[in-house]
């Protein structure tokens, strides 16, 4: 068979089906549009010099081999099926030449007409939410792409995430880019972690994939219970306390899991969380010398969640959200303390190879990441680079 035509996931559905239910986003004229994008540039840029500081990388002088994206919410979600797409690219393949024989044409049209349209609800979803993402993939799958990634800017959610919190427009701007440019210089500073992460992930989704059948029963049960969802919306909420269907409690993506995946799922969740922590960090450091409006933004920002209405938390808690913005909690109390233990510099070390990396068990008990890195935990403790 050939593995150029194996397909599981019709990509391109999914990119059409985000666009045809995701809303617009808040009403702008095309000069208010353009005044926008040109702005998240600026700021983008801006916000280099300060990770700099701040995090004392070398690698944020010069961040050539990536880009940096303003896009609209149809254009996250098709970026995103593209990423998606390179990174399954590996497992996709094994599996055409291992399995692809017993996988009859008629099956893999409706697994890929299947899975395309739910990938393409959950991309609408997360379109209408996220601020902004860097794409470290991108370059995998087009060779026209920049090799070091992409860093992609939703305009219309942060202009309606400024307008919800009545915000001031620049400080907030400013704040959001800090984020999303500090993934950017992560990934320059560890040029190897693209690759590290792209063969765990393909690792991963070898053994997901080495059952495809079975796969599939998991993703039509999940895709079931989005259907279901809408009517058992109600009576969950009474039942639950307002927090969601108790059927979602686990997440789609703990759906996936099994005994033999832990390891591989254990370890990416350490290493995504120590970026989130790592880039949060760099957020928490930023004082109102650089955004005047800091402390405003962040009790605003914090307090989202506890508006957030029943819908919206239970597709939060099927699509497993919730328990990742805990683990991007637990990255950034491993950060904050081990740079206290070892100060920045020390701290950087993370940065020089995968063996650096903390594990999962590391990532709560970071004396012991740092005692490992050969740092004494209990002698004095450096300042952080501010």
């Amino acid at each position: 068979m050939d593995t150029t035509d194996f397909r599981l996931i019709n990509w391109d559905l999914a990119a059409t089906t985000a666009a045809k239910l995701v809303g617009a986003g808040p009403s702008l004229t095309g000069t208010e549009i353009a005044a926008v994008v040109d702005d998240l540039r600026a700021k983008a840029e801006a916000s280099v010099e300060h990770v700099h500081r701040i995090t004392g990388l070398a690698a944020a002088r010069d961040l050539r081999d990536s880009q940096v994206l303003i896009v609209d919410r149809p254009g996250w979600a098709k970026a995103n099926t593209q990423s998606f797409e390179a990174m399954l690219g590996p497992a996709m393949e094994n599996l055409a030449k291992t399995r692809g024989e017993k996988i009859s044409e008629a099956t893999q049209v409706l697994s890929s007409t299947a899975t395309g349209v739910e990938m393409g609800a959950i991309l609408a979803f997360m379109s209408s939410k996220v601020l902004g993402q860097y794409d470290p993939f991108a370059g995998l799958l087009r060779a026209d792409l920049p090799a070091g990634g992409r860093l992609m800017l939703v305009a219309p959610n942060i202009v309606a995430i400024e307008r919800e919190l009545k915000v001031d427009t620049d400080d907030f701007r400013l704040w959001v880019t800090l984020h999303e440019q500090t993934h950017r210089v992560q990934f320059a500073a560890a040029p190897w972690l693209r690759e590290h992460l792209q063969s765990k992930i393909a690792e991963l989704l070898a053994s997901l994939l080495a059952e495809p059948e079975a796969l599939g029963e998991r993703l039509r049960a999940a895709a079931s219970e989005v259907m279901r969802g809408k009517k058992d919306l109600k009576a969950a909420g009474a039942e639950s306390g307002g927090t969601g269907a108790a059927t979602a409690e686990t997440g789609l993506l703990a759906s996936l899991r099994t005994g033999e995946q832990k390891q591989i799922l254990s370890h990416i969740t350490a290493v995504m969380s120590l970026l989130e922590g790592h880039a949060n960090v760099v957020m928490d450091a930023v004082d109102s010398s650089i955004v005047p409006s800091v402390r405003t933004i962040r009790q605003r920002f914090g307090a989202r969640g506890k508006d957030r209405g029943m819908v919206e938390k239970w597709l939060r808690k099927l699509l497993g959200l919730d328990a990742k913005m805990r683990q991007y909690a637990d990255g950034q109390r491993f950060v904050s303390r081990a740079v206290k233990l070892m100060g920045m510099e020390g701290f950087n070390r993370v940065w020089e190879g995968p063996e650096n990396l903390p594990t999962e068990h590391e990532l709560h008990h970071p004396e012991q990441w740092v005692a490992r890195m050969g740092a004494n935990p209990a002698g004095p403790q450096a300042p952080a680079n501010d």
